[in-house]
């Protein structure tokens, strides 16, 4: 049975997640990994910077914006954050099988540059995310802690942009398993303890993992970066507000893109010297 609104913010409000939810049937989960792979296999044959789409997914290409608006998506991201919605940004997390990427216990919010945390990640399975395949894993409750110290490893096998993990104890034996099958979603908060290990298994891990904030949230410093409105208005503008993409790497939305990249990577590499991964 479905979670009421009530429900899914006493929850979250709770544990700092909600899960699972089906944002879509496991057909249609089936013709986005379709799409995503079609696309991928493109631009192997034209050389094409597949950066772009695996940090911010949304603003080229038109079916991962049109999975950011769907009702069964934003419904229980509204349940908790309110009626106004912007896509910060939409990037995909893909695991090939059998290797050794995994993400390190981390908070998102660490350096992303946002004053606040009227932010929600959904992220949105198009393939099996089990223990096996190497699932997310949240530490329930940890999301009422503010930002703790995190180190920068830089680790070859780690997928996020610096590498950083908690510099702080982590009980691994309170964690919850985050397993979804192909369409459905995991809420969580910018602040929970989460972590994944290495795929396993035979198949893909993708997930599109969709920042969700409010338009009272603001970038703390430096130029305004770029967002979509889904839902509701935006009566401040502390972002830029882009249109929807209407076709494939369009130009204008591939340099809005570029343009957005290099903004971020002032705040998510700051106190570094040289250049981390690809955004994250």
């Amino acid at each position: 049975m479905a979670l009421s609104s009530h429900s899914i913010s006493e929850n979250y409000e709770r544990d700092g997640y909600c899960f699972p939810f089906d944002a879509m049937t496991s057909n249609q989960a089936g013709q986005y990994r379709h799409q995503l792979e079609s696309i991928e296999a493109r631009a192997r044959q034209e050389n094409l910077n597949q950066t772009i789409w695996f940090t911010h997914a949304n603003f080229v290409l038109p079916f991962v914006d049109e999975m950011t608006r769907l009702p069964a998506v934003l419904e229980p991201v509204k349940a908790i954050l309110g009626p106004n919605l912007l896509v910060w940004n939409a990037s995909f997390f893909i695991k090939e099988p059998n290797t050794p990427g995994f993400v390190s216990w981390h908070q998102d919010l660490t350096y992303w540059g946002l004053n606040g945390a009227d932010e929600i990640t959904a992220w949105i399975a198009l393939s099996p995310a089990t223990m096996r395949s190497g699932c997310m894993r949240f530490v329930p409750g940890s999301h009422t802690r503010d930002v703790v110290a995190h180190r920068d490893t830089f680790a070859d096998a780690n997928m996020l942009s610096r590498g950083q993990e908690l510099a702080v104890d982590v009980h691994e034996e309170d964690a919850v398993e985050v397993e979804l099958k192909p369409g459905q979603m995991s809420l969580h908060h910018g602040h929970i303890f989460h972590a994944s290990g290495a795929n396993r298994s035979g198949d893909r891990r993708i997930g599109l993992a969709i920042r969700y904030i409010t338009p009272t949230m603001k970038q703390r410093a430096g130029e305004k970066t770029y967002a979509h409105l889904v839902a509701g208005e935006d009566s401040i503008g502390n972002f830029n507000l882009l249109d929807a993409p209407q076709a494939i790497m369009v130009r204008e939305d591939v340099e809005a893109s570029i343009r957005n990249i290099e903004i971020a990577e002032k705040f998510l590499y700051a106190g570094v010297k040289g250049r981390g991964k690809p955004l994250r």
